[in-house]
């Protein structure tokens, strides 16, 4: 590989990096705009594997809007990211895969976890395992095509 390719790569890399840290804030942040602004126009999403739906970006969004009101309190961790880019002779292509396992604490709505000083406490409800997220470069830089959810483990606590 050439600087210039080995330059385009890292830029890539950083640039869909970007977009799954973008992914997991828009998700803990309630900002259904910026879920939706992710994904490229035909993107999908998945979380059938966790006990919810699969389609359109733009509808799953309204579904999360509204189930993620059960959890006023998350925290997406996005670990271990391994990261395919399309190889095209040589050099990158404008397709990209991401595999990445997730930790997802969250606090149960009507509970409310705090301590006597007001901070709160631990999480009822954690859920953990791996995303699966294809990306595809367009004018706008890099989008979701699909994000899929592959939940292995919850726990749920009182």
């Amino acid at each position: 590989m050439t600087q210039r390719v080995d330059l385009a790569t890292v830029m890539d890399r950083l640039a869909i990096d970007e977009v799954v840290t973008g992914y997991a804030v828009a998700v803990d942040d309630g900002d259904w705009a910026a879920y939706r602004a992710l994904f490229t126009p035909s993107g999908r999403a998945d979380y059938s594997s966790a006990g919810g739906i699969e389609g359109p970006a733009g509808e799953v969004a309204d579904w999360l809007a509204q189930t993620m009101k059960l959890f006023p309190v998350r925290q997406h961790l996005i670990v271990n990211r391994l990261v395919r880019l399309e190889d095209v002779g040589g050099s990158p292509g404008d397709s990209a895969e991401v595999r990445a396992d997730f930790l997802n604490p969250m606090r149960l709505e009507g509970t409310d976890g705090a301590a006597a000083d007001g901070t709160v406490t631990a999480p009822n409800f954690v859920a953990a395992g791996r995303y699966s997220f294809a990306l595809a470069r367009t004018h706008d830089g890099w989008r979701l095509t699909r994000v899929t959810v592959h939940e292995k483990w919850r726990h749920v606590s009182a």
